[in-house]
C-alpha cells in the first residue's frame, strides 16, 4: 500500500473518530437532560450542559474555546442561570491575566530580547554538549519569567535549537538532537506549573481564588516551588545525558555560531531596552507582591497594555490581530462553568461523587500529597488538555477542601504540580508543538516523562511537609 493510500485511510479513520466524538457530545448530554434522576431539575440541567463541555474537551470533538462558549450560551439560553452568572468568567481577572501574559511573550519575542538573553546564557554556560544542554534548560527557566507562555518559549527555543543542531551537524535521528528538543519541550511544560506563567497555572490560580476563597500570591507560588526548580534543572539535565548520550561531546563550532547569531542581532536596540524595562518591572512587581498586594493579573495586563501605547511602540494593532484569543475564551468558559456549578449547587453533588474516595486518605501532609499527586497524574492521562484537566477538576477539589476543613491553597498547588507529569504527547499543547519539529518520538517522551514524574514526586513529598510550613503554607 502506497503512502497516499495510507494517508487516505488515516484521514477516513480520523473523520470517523471525530464524528463518533461529536455524536457522543450530543447524545450523552441529551440522555442525561431527560433522565429520571432523583435530583433537582436545575442541577440536572446544569450537569447535562457541563457533561457536553467535558466530553467536548476530553474528546476534542470541537475546539476547546468553541465548546466552552456554546456551553455558557446553553446555561443562559436554557434558563439554567442568568447571563451574568453564565458569562461571569469574562468578568474574572484570570483570562485577562492570560491575555496580558500573551502580550508580554509577544513583546519579548518581537523585540529580540528573548533571543539575545538565550544566546548570552548559552555563551556563558559553555559549548560542549553537556553544557549546552544545561544552558538550554536554564534559559528555558529564565525565559519563563519574561515569556509567560510555554508555546511561545518553545518557538523561541526551537529557533535556537535548530541553529545549534545545524551548526553541530546533528541529524534528526541522533541522540544529541533528540535530547535537545526533548528537554526544551518537557521543561517548558514543567516550568509553566511551577511559576504562574502558562495558561494552565493562570487558570488554576483563578479557580483557587474563586472557588477556594483564598488569595494566591505570585511570589508565594514561586518560592513554594523554588526547590523543585533546582531539582528539575539538575534531574532533567542528568537524565537526558543518560538516556540520550550524544554521539560527540565536543562541539567546536558552537562558540562561533552563538557569537555570529549575537552579531546578527547587533547592538542593544531601543525596542529591547523598552522591553527589558517593562518585563523587568513586571517580574519585580510579581516577586514583591507580598509587600504591595497588587494582583498578578493587574500587573500582567498592565504591562501587556503598556506595550501597546503609541509612544512605547513595542506592539501595535497589527500584532493584536495576530493574537490567538481562543485560549482566553476557553479560560473564561472554564471559570464560568465553575461559577454555574456553584450557583446551582451541582458542585456539591459532583464533589461527593468524584472525591469521596479520597477522604479516608487525607490524614496528613505526606499521605495527602501522595494521593493528590498520583490522582492528578492519572486524571491528566484521561483528560488530555492541561487547562481542561485543571478547569474541570479544580472547582471540585476546592469545594472538597472547604467542606473538609483542608487548606485549598495547599491542595490546589499539589494538584497543579501533579498535572505537570506527562508521558504522552497529547497531554499538552506545549508537547505537541515541540513534537511537531520531528526530532523526538513518542517513546522518547514516555521514557523521560516517567522518570521525571518520579523525580518530581520525590521532590513534592519532601517539600510539602517540611518546607511549605516554613513559608506559611500548611
Amino acid at each position: 500500500m502506497d503512502a497516499a493510500a495510507i494517508a487516505e485511510q488515516r484521514k477516513k479513520a480520523d473523520g470517523a473518530r471525530r464524528l463518533a466524538s461529536q455524536l457522543l457530545c450530543v447524545i450523552a448530554p441529551l440522555l442525561f437532560w431527560f433522565a429520571p434522576l432523583p435530583v433537582d431539575s436545575v442541577i440536572k440541567h446544569a450537569l447535562a450542559i457541563t457533561l457536553f463541555m467535558l466530553l467536548a474537551w476530553i474528546t476534542e470533538a470541537i475546539d476547546h474555546a468553541v465548546a466552552g462558549l456554546i456551553g455558557l450560551f446553553l446555561f443562559w439560553a436554557l434558563d439554567v442561570v442568568r447571563f451574568n452568572v453564565a458569562f461571569s468568567g469574562f468578568a474574572n481577572d484570570t483570562p485577562w491575566f492570560l491575555f496580558g501574559a500573551t502580550l508580554m511573550g509577544m513583546l519579548a519575542s518581537k523585540s529580540g530580547l528573548a533571543r539575545r538573553l538565550a544566546y548570552h546564557v548559552m555563551l556563558r554556560v559553555g559549548t560542549t554538549y553537556p553544557r549546552i544542554l544545561l544552558g538550554l534548560i536554564v534559559t528555558d527557566f529564565l525565559l519563563t519569567l519574561v515569556v509567560p507562555s510555554g508555546i511561545a518559549r518553545i518557538v523561541i527555543m526551537a529557533a535556537i535549537a535548530l541553529g545549534l543542531v545545524e551548526a553541530f551537524r546533528l541529524g534528526p535521528g541522533s541522540n544529541g538532537a533528540r535530547g535537545i528538543f526533548l528537554i526544551i519541550t518537557y521543561t517548558a511544560a514543567l516550568f509553566d506549573k511551577m511559576i504562574i506563567a502558562g495558561a494552565s497555572s493562570i487558570t488554576a490560580r483563578g479557580l483557587i481564588e474563586r472557588v477556594g476563597g483564598v488569595d494566591v500570591q505570585w511570589s508565594q507560588w514561586f518560592v513554594a516551588f523554588l526547590p523543585c526548580h533546582f531539582i528539575t534543572v539538575i534531574a532533567a539535565w542528568l537524565l537526558t545525558l543518560w538516556l540520550f548520550p550524544p554521539e560527540k561531546t565536543e562541539l567546536a563550532s558552537g562558540q562561533s555560531y552563538l557569537q555570529l547569531e549575537l552579531h546578527k542581532l547587533g547592538a542593544f536596540s531601543a525596542a529591547e531596552t523598552k522591553a527589558a524595562v517593562l518585563l523587568g518591572a513586571a517580574t519585580l512587581l510579581w516577586v514583591t507582591d507580598f509587600m504591595h498586594h497588587i494582583s498578578p493579573a493587574k500587573i500582567g495586563l498592565g504591562i501587556g497594555l503598556a506595550a501597546l501605547l503609541p509612544y512605547v511602540g513595542l506592539l501595535g494593532v497589527e500584532d493584536l490581530k495576530k493574537l490567538n484569543y481562543l485560549p482566553v475564551f476557553f479560560v473564561a468558559a472554564a471559570l464560568g462553568m465553575a461559577q454555574v456549578l456553584i450557583a446551582t449547587k451541582a458542585l456539591d453533588l459532583l464533589t461527593n461523587i468524584m472525591f469521596a474516595w479520597m477522604q479516608p486518605f487525607m490524614t496528613g501532609n505526606f499521605v495527602s500529597t501522595v494521593v493528590l499527586y498520583w490522582a492528578a497524574f492519572v486524571y491528566h492521562i484521561v483528560l488530555s488538555s492541561d487547562i481542561a484537566m485543571l478547569g474541570t477538576s479544580m472547582p471540585l477539589l476546592m469545594n472538597f477542601a472547604k467542606t473538609h476543613g483542608l487548606n485549598p491553597l495547599s491542595l490546589g498547588m499539589v494538584w497543579v504540580f501533579g498535572s505537570a507529569g506527562k508521558i504522552f504527547v497529547y497531554q499538552s499543547a506545549v508537547l505537541i508543538v515541540g513534537y511537531s519539529f520531528g526530532y523526538f518520538k513518542p517513546r522518547d517522551l514516555l521514557r523521560i516523562g516517567l522518570l521525571l514524574t518520579i523525580v518530581e514526586f520525590v521532590a513534592i513529598i519532601l517539600i510539602v511537609p517540611f518546607y511549605w510550613p516554613l513559608i506559611g503554607i500548611r
